[in-house]
């Protein structure tokens, strides 16, 4: 590709690159995300493009009312198309067909049936509610979300810097190059009232516009890809399907506040979208679009890659900066704050991979436009990962102020087996549990924190009626202690605490007392931690101890786990009508805890018994159950 340097050479690669996509016969864009990697998609991109090879004249046939180009015959890795649930998944353009769940040895069918003869292979189409989905956009997965951060994931290849161009990417640095000041941009933003979306939902301009006037020249910007929360997927799935939107935000970040280097920060556990990003950066490189003089302007910027090393704690800016200096990532005290003194003590703008994806469509389409989306105190989209107890497991995209309602059962498909919904766990182990009267309740940053709980980066873990809560929150404290870097005492030996407490309970041997003291605890970790990550640590046991504090009493009251998940609470038994007396449990029961004599029923001791369900998994006849 030739150097962009100038805006004219961008638009004509722009121009030229969209060409070439609009005269192709045919694009196969294969979803090469993680998930539908892991599912086989290599296997089924490898046999497509040595198809392609094998027939490069093949006539493509869509039907006349689909127009196709003369060009050639193209297959493409995409990034994550969000419908995890129905990966593999593969994208026939121009006929918009997506077919699901695909598997390598459907290749040929796909190529020689719905390629060359347009015909549609039903078993491969998504369906619910008996109704056949043949384009994408018509699937209500995707047809009830709002998809601005995402518009391009699944659409192109996330490979090469020309599909980004060709979709008007590095139109908005080109004008805030060439069209504003940096001073302007700083204001847009903030107008727009763009809140991080990380978690914490700090207005951006505000941040940005304390950087820009320190007196400090020396700034940095970085972008925060350390997404530590389990079931989340959000950012490494930006990364991976459309890095430049990312790259293309940080570029118009650093020309807001004055910065000529930045460094993206993302776990090592994301090798695919390290991958991607240093190719991303590399062809921007090649291409002139980062380094020196950038279009031809005096604005100059270097982007550099760091690899965390899977420490939750990172994902706080402090310890996130102090990691990327090589140092131990531990949070210190704060002030000075980051944007003071961060990198190497110089000012620096720290967000994370979706707030910097929002930042050249806010440029293009006006601050305005913005907040036509969302809530007047939370404008824009949010990406959620969905997953959990769920028919439609994915990645979606809905403005701010969606109910959980509408995610649930409109985007998702609503509960798996039609078991009833029980809750969502909002924000990950420093999030808070959502419940069925809070279920039409808006989704934004100033809503869900009244709820006692936090937006966190945007994972959502449905839960069903099967789920014990008690359990949950042993979980996630038991996540966040680990993760504790143990810098301060409050955070270090007060989850630590509420943990032992939380096993105690699971365990059958809590006493009521220990509900009081998880309380007292939680309020002292909460108010007293030194970073955000150990304030929030207690939320997961807040939430739950005051929306299911019967699940509570009846673990330590009554030794009974209602959702017969807590093991220790366990009490197996042999129903004498269906147990044939074949003797399989006892003959597989580790602890000899079962006794009776052939033919006739067979008996446990739940004295002895372990609780770990060997009976239940031999039992041919059903006769072994649980009671709780």
């Amino acid at each position: 590709m030739e150097k962009i340097t100038s805006r004219e050479i961008l638009h004509q690669i722009r121009e030229e690159a969209a060409k070439k996509i609009s005269d192709s016969r045919c694009r196969i864009l294969i979803c090469a995300g993680t998930g539908c990697l892991a599912g086989g998609s290599g296997e089924i991109y490898r046999r497509m493009s040595e198809l392609a090879e094998e027939n490069p004249d093949i006539d493509v046939e869509f039907g006349p009312e689909i127009a196709h180009g003369s060009g050639p015959l193209e297959v493409k890795k995409s990034g994550c198309h969000g419908f995890c649930e129905m990966g593999p998944l593969m994208r026939i353009e121009p006929a918009g067909i997506l077919y699901t769940k695909v598997k390598p040895e459907d290749c040929d069918e796909i190529f020689h049936r719905t390629i060359e003869k347009g015909d549609v292979i039903r078993h491969l189409l998504f369906k619910q509610d008996g109704i056949e989905y043949k384009k994408q956009e018509e699937i209500p997965f995707y047809k009830k979300q709002t998809r601005n951060v995402l518009k391009n994931c699944g659409h192109i290849d996330a490979e090469h810097i020309e599909e980004y161009i060709s979709t008007g990417g590095y139109e908005a640095l080109e004008k805030v190059l060439f069209e504003m000041t940096p001073q302007e941009v700083v204001e847009e933003i903030s107008a727009s009232n763009l809140r991080g979306r990380g978690g914490g939902g700090f207005p951006t301009g505000y941040k940005w516009s304390q950087v820009a006037r320190q007196e400090e020249k020396t700034r940095y910007v970085v972008c925060n890809g350390d997404e530590g929360d389990p079931g989340a997927f959000m950012d490494r799935s930006i990364m991976e399907g459309d890095p430049h939107k990312m790259i293309e935000g940080m570029m118009i970040g650093a020309y807001a506040v004055g910065a000529r280097e930045g460094y993206i920060y993302v776990r090592a556990e994301y090798p695919l979208a390290i991958s991607r990003l240093k190719r991303a950066i590399s062809q921007a490189e090649e291409s002139g679009l980062l380094g020196d003089h950038i279009l031809g302007t005096d604005f100059s910027f270097r982007l550099h890659i760091n690899r965390g090393a899977g420490a939750f704690v990172c994902g706080e800016g402090s310890a996130l900066t102090a990691s990327i200096e090589g140092k131990r990532g531990m949070p210190r005290v704060k002030p000075p704050r980051t944007v003071e003194k961060g990198l190497w003590e110089k000012p620096t703008v720290l967000n994370n991979v979706e707030t910097y994806a929002n930042v050249p469509k806010i440029i293009l389409q006006g601050a305005d436009w913005f907040r036509t989306i969302g809530t007047e105190g939370s404008p824009g989209t949010k990406t959620f990962s969905l997953t959990g107890a769920i028919e439609n497991t994915g990645l979606i995209e809905v403005p701010m102020g969606t109910s959980l309602r509408h995610i649930i059962y409109d985007i998702g498909g609503g509960l798996k087996s039609g078991a009833a919904f029980k809750g969502v766990q909002i924000g990950g182990p420093s999030g808070g549990c959502l419940i069925e009267d809070q279920i039409d309740r808006p989704l934004d940053f100033d809503s869900v924190k009244s709820l006692d709980a936090i937006m966190g980066s945007g994972g959502l873990v449905v839960m069903d009626e099967n789920t014990c809560m008690v359990e949950v929150a042993r979980f996630f404290m038991n996540f966040t202690q680990r993760e504790s870097c143990g810098k301060c005492v409050p955070c270090r030996e007060g989850t630590k605490r509420m943990l032992e407490i939380l096993e105690r309970i699971v365990e059958g041997k809590g006493e009521m007392s220990d509900l009081d003291e998880l309380e007292e605890l939680a309020t002292m970790v909460q108010s007293m931690a030194l970073c955000g990550l150990g304030k929030s640590a207690p939320l997961p046991v807040i939430s739950t101890l005051k929306r299911f504090r019967d699940e509570y009493e009846e673990h330590i009251r009554d030794k009974k786990c209602r959702a017969k998940v807590c093991t220790a609470l366990r009490q197996f038994h042999i129903n004498p009508e269906f147990c044939i007396g074949c003797g399989k449990c006892a003959k597989n029961c580790p602890a000899a805890a079962i006794s009776g004599k052939i033919k006739h029923p067979y008996h446990i001791d739940n004295e002895l018994c372990i609780k770990c369900g060997t009976c239940k998994d031999n039992c041919n006849f059903d006769a072994v159950y649980v009671e709780a």
